[in-house]
């Protein structure tokens, strides 16, 4: 049996790569726009969503940390009805789970949500330890829900962004206005990039948070500055190794993709996504995107979006959370015998 302290240097090295995986698995989300278009590179789009990820560092808050370390597992209850060593491995279970289907979903190129992911792995792996009781439904429920609620918000941010540019720009020149959108779209990748990592990152904050206090070497859920800056080292280099299966899903084959629509997707998003991490609801970035990316080519050309795909993508989001829960909960009943 692992001892207390290697079992939580454990943790937060696990929750460290969870973090890279989600920078790896979502950088298509910021960039995918900007590569399609052709305004910039991939090497350069990698470059430049990884280091607007680094960006959210210098953001106010941690309101989404605390939300994931109090809000989805009793850890305390656990603590009570069993003791740290099956508390850490419920934490431990629930990021391999989590990761698991983070890697399946990259490899078939789906556009998944690693946040949703996260909050499965921790349910399946707590209900494997200590049963139902140990979940905080109305947590867990609030965050489930914005599987439909981003999207929607994303979507209908995008259709009222996209509307007032189409009506600014309906007298300028096409050619003209190419060119200056593919230069907003700078702008708009890296605002995209900024509140993903101010989102995203806070999400394994809260994991290490929750570890620490499990193991009771912290009393309260306050976010320690090396555990900041940590999470958001991983997940600004994780987004620099890209994610290029998922890059084709999101920039081919829901709509075509142009400049204007790119910085009209990038932009709605951003703002959707500073909003709710500033109200510490974790939502996911992947689900905003794409529901950007069909509400842009419902308003340009809604026959040529894809719902084809666009129906996949929300079956693999609904699927998310039991999916990781089930790969946790195996992932508990194993490392139980083991550590």
């Amino acid at each position: 049996m692992l001892s207390i302290y290697a079992l939580v240097i454990t943790v937060v090295v696990i929750a460290l790569i969870f973090d890279f995986l989600n920078g790896f698995h979502d950088a298509a989300n910021a960039i995918a726009t900007v590569v399609i278009t052709k305004t910039l590179s991939p090497l350069q789009a990698v470059l430049l969503a990884g280091f607007a990820n680094f960006v959210g560092y210098f953001t106010l808050g941690t309101a989404v940390a605390k939300t994931i370390g109090k809000d989805v597992v009793n850890i305390g209850m656990i603590l009570k009805e069993y003791d740290v060593h099956v508390s850490l491995l419920v934490i431990l279970a629930g990021l391999v789970g989590a990761a698991v289907w983070d890697l399946l979903t990259w490899f078939w190129g789906l556009p998944t949500s690693s946040s949703h992911a996260l909050i499965g792995g921790l349910v399946g792996s707590a209900m494997a330890a200590a049963g139902f009781e140990v979940i905080i439904g109305a947590g867990v429920i609030k965050i489930a829900s914005f599987i439909i609620i981003a999207p929607l918000l994303g979507m209908i941010s995008a259709v009222i962004f996209t509307i007032i540019i189409m009506w600014v720009c309906r007298n300028r020149n096409p050619v003209k206005m190419r060119g200056v959108f593919k230069k907003l779209q700078l702008v708009s990748a890296a605002a995209y990039s900024v509140s993903h990592g101010t989102n995203d990152a806070q999400k394994t904050m809260g994991i290490i948070v929750m570890a620490l206090v499990a193991a009771g070497f912290k009393t309260g859920y306050e976010v320690d500055h090396w555990i900041i800056l940590s999470c958001y080292l991983a997940i600004s280099i994780g987004t620099m190794f890209g994610g290029w299966r998922i890059v084709k899903t999101m920039g081919t084959r829901i709509t075509k993709i142009t400049a204007m629509e790119g910085f009209s997707a990038e932009t709605s998003s951003a703002l959707v996504l500073f909003a709710t991490a500033q109200f510490g609801i974790p939502v996911s970035t992947t689900h905003v995107i794409a529901g950007s990316i069909m509400g842009v080519g419902t308003v340009e050309h809604g026959a040529n979006v894809r719902w084809i795909t666009a129906r996949k993508i929300v079956w693999a989001w609904i699927l998310t959370i039991p999916a990781s829960a089930a790969c946790a909960a195996i992932t508990f009943w194993i490392v139980n015998l083991f550590l």
